[in-house]
């Protein structure tokens, strides 16, 4: 998990400028809240609150990360968002832990194409195909497919994740 959220962290701020880039004003009227707080983007129509649910999840805020990345799922199909959530029932973070809820988070992102509106240039799907690839490798959440598991490993690999090539060298794989 320490590896989701470096990449996570740093890809934030990629993610942002590389996606968000003047997006168009938000039709939603702002809490009476700082405009830099995440209190203001929960209800908000801008994609950009995607980003926000993170900073409620850290806070403890866990309800609104929650309300955040699952409006972020459902309007957008937001892969970094798909992660978080996936995180949070991986960990039982204000939710009963649900591991099949979990892995089908990150089955969901990694089936997101790198040219799909729902794809940020940021590397989340590349990250949802990972760990969706060691969930089915070890069983985590969905039956073990080894064969399914190194295909998606493999990919992430391809694509330029470390830590994909590293477990498929670890395991012998590739």
């Amino acid at each position: 998990m320490q590896t989701i959220r470096q990449v996570l962290l740093t890809g934030c701020a990629l993610f942002a400028l590389s996606h968000y880039a003047g997006a168009a004003e938000d039709t939603q009227p702002h809490a009476e809240t700082s405009d830099l707080s995440y209190e203001s983007y929960v209800h908000s129509n801008n994609r950009f609150k995607c980003l926000y649910g993170y900073a409620a999840e850290k806070t403890g805020d866990h309800e609104a990360a929650m309300a955040i990345f699952n409006d972020c799922i459902e309007r957008w199909n937001d892969v970094y968002s798909m992660i978080w959530l996936a995180q949070m029932y991986e960990a039982g973070v204000s939710v009963p832990r649900d591991l099949q809820r979990s892995t089908a988070l990150m089955k969901r992102g990694a089936h997101v194409e790198a040219d799909s509106s729902a794809e940020d240039g940021a590397g989340y799907a590349t990250l949802a195909r990972y760990h969706y690839g060691k969930a089915l490798f070890y069983g985590i959440g969905t039956n073990s497919n080894k064969e399914e598991a190194v295909y998606w490993l493999k990919r992430a690999a391809d694509e330029g994740l470390p830590d994909a090539v590293l477990f498929l060298r670890e395991n012998s794989l590739r």
